[in-house]
């Protein structure tokens, strides 16, 4: 099966979002399918090898610029004698990436439009190389914002699309009015043309097809999966000489909860129970986030614990195995419902068990490997309880770690992913294509 995989970058970033895909491609590839793995807006950026090209459709620059200046269109040769500055390309991503919230909602409409927004051309050209040089079976869409390609797609190629639910929903709610509505709108109108949905979670799918309009009866759950192989080949353990640490690893900003396991942390410290624990954190760090962290140093440093803190920021995934070695429990206190949770799976896999907030994908994911705690997500107090559950209890850990790693292991491999996701496309693609 010749298999187009549409993605989004996320410029400077490791997102959850460009691993699993980047995941999802790799795995199928392994299994023998023909993927043409292809990146919008920016390069992706992974801590694996990767499918994807060079060339990046949608560059994130022209999609802002066509927004603004839609007169443009007629001029795309002038147009990209306009681009090849670079110096010109500096200023304009300043004003691209600290874009409002009413400058992204006319932007995330355009972009649903399809074929009758500002960004038409740009879905043309991608259509073209689809239609030219793929000629795909079938077009996986990374996520619902995408599904405005869906009619083009199909109009042109005469091939099934699949697309992602991978958390549009956090973006969308921070849509103000009326671009909320509108894009809603317009997620049911062309969600209609896509022929299945491919969910990371039944959270996010029960979620997405009440809040969009979507038919629950056309999405598939299929759980996120991390390439073990880096982690089955290293065996948890503990240097018993070091200090308790309780780890977290994701974006540092304030939707995934740091500020809210940084209190936690204090807590625990003010105990006096746990002498010399530590927090150690690790993820990317930029734009607001720099501000957000110094804010939570800022926080500790005046309750006295400042010293217990260290921040990373990125890390390879050389790193980042290693880091995760250094882990005895794990949390990423999402003040949202998370729809991944990659970030789990990698700790699990690595033998740490886990404490999360019981909302999202996370019960199911602890449901399915019994790799850790769940706690109230309106509670800090509820996280510091947890969190002194394991730290109290070396057995327990030691138990929590092993049923997590050996359910990821088992279940939320890449290679699960990709033959739950074979097993979607089976569902669209015509008989006879192999």
């Amino acid at each position: 099966m010749r298999i187009a995989f549409v993605a989004a970058g996320a410029a400077g970033m490791y997102c959850g979002s460009c691993l699993r895909d980047n995941a999802l491609a790799n795995a199928l590839h392994k299994l023998g399918e023909e993927v043409i793995l292809i990146p919008t807006y920016t390069p992706l950026k992974v801590d694996e090898a990767t499918l994807s090209g060079d060339r990046v459709f949608f560059n994130a620059i022209e999609v802002y610029l066509y927004q603004r200046f839609p007169a443009l269109d007629g001029r795309r040769g002038l147009f990209r004698r306009f681009l090849g500055s670079g110096r010109l390309l500096k200023w304009i991503s300043r004003f691209a990436l600290g874009a409002g919230p009413r400058e992204l909602g006319r932007l995330t409409i355009s972009m649903l439009e399809g074929e009758a927004g500002n960004q038409r051309r740009l879905l043309t050209e991608l259509v073209d190389f689809l239609e030219q040089h793929v000629q795909p079976d079938v077009v996986h869409l990374s996520n619902s914002l995408f599904s405005g390609f869906a009619r083009e797609i199909k109009r042109r190629l005469q091939v099934p699309v699949v697309c992602g639910l991978q958390g549009e929903a956090l973006f969308l709610e921070g849509l103000p009015q009326p671009f909320q509505s509108r894009a809603i709108a317009l997620l049911k109108e062309r969600g209609a043309e896509v022929d299945r949905f491919s969910a990371s979670s039944a959270h996010e799918a029960d979620h997405m097809a009440a809040w969009i309009g979507l038919d629950r009866s056309r999405i598939d759950v299929v759980y996120p999966g991390i390439d073990v192989e880096d982690f089955a080949a290293r065996e948890p353990s503990r240097d018993p000489g070091r200090p308790l640490t309780i780890g977290f690893l994701a974006r540092m900003s304030s939707e995934k909860g740091f500020h809210v396991l940084a209190e936690a942390f204090v807590r625990l410290v003010d105990s006096g129970e746990f002498p010399g624990l530590r927090l150690k954190a690790a993820g990317y760090l930029g734009g607001k986030g720099i501000e957000y962290v110094a804010q939570v140093r800022r926080a500790l440093a005046r309750r006295g614990v400042r010293e217990q803190l260290e921040v990373l920021g990125t890390v390879s995934r050389r790193e980042k195995l290693e880091l995760l070695r250094q882990f005895d429990v794990f949390s990423v206190p999402t003040v949202f419902p998370e729809p991944k949770g990659i970030f789990l799976l990698e700790a699990m896999a690595s033998g740490v068990p886990v404490v999360e907030p019981r909302h999202g994908s996370f019960p199911e994911l602890l449901g399915a490997t019994g790799g850790g705690i769940l706690h109230d997500p309106s509670s800090v107090e509820a996280l510091a309880g947890a969190l002194a559950v394991l730290l109290r209890d070396a057995e327990l850990r030691r138990n929590l770690g092993r049923k997590g790693r050996e359910g990821v292991l088992e279940r939320f491999t890449s290679k699960c992913m990709a033959e739950r996701t074979l097993e979607l496309y089976r569902k669209v693609v015509p008989h006879g294509v192999p």
